[in-house]
């Protein structure tokens, strides 16, 4: 994957103005970011107690590397009555992928990048 990959689920520009366009503090973050995901994810289920925990940090995580659009699936997620979480707990593993999706295609430009000089 590389830039011409992204779908537009992540804004870099947010990323760029948090690093201050450090491509090693842009990697950490965004391997951190993976991290977040991975862990989290497991918990996007309305049956498992702590899910709206899971979309609170997924949401807050999303917002800091610029995934507006997973941040508001996440909101709307985290404040959503039981009995419709399912259906907006699926929006918001629709959302991570894709915002994954980007931040994979990303990291590999940064690494192309580091392996040019």
């Amino acid at each position: 994957m590389s830039r011409r990959d992204l779908s537009g689920a992540v804004d870099f520009s947010v990323l760029d103005r948090t690093t201050g366009g450090d491509d090693g503090v842009a990697e950490e973050v965004l391997g951190l970011f993976v991290q977040q995901a991975e862990m989290w994810s497991q918990m996007l289920d309305a049956r498992i107690e702590g899910w709206r925990d899971a979309v609170h940090t997924i949401r807050g995580a999303a917002a800091g590397i610029g995934a507006g659009a997973l941040a508001e699936v996440c909101a709307d997620a985290e404040a959503a009555e039981k009995d419709v979480a399912p259906a907006k707990l699926d929006h918001v593993r629709d959302a991570l992928d894709q915002a994954l999706a980007d931040v994979a295609a990303w990291r590999h430009e940064l690494m192309l990048r580091s392996l040019k000089g």
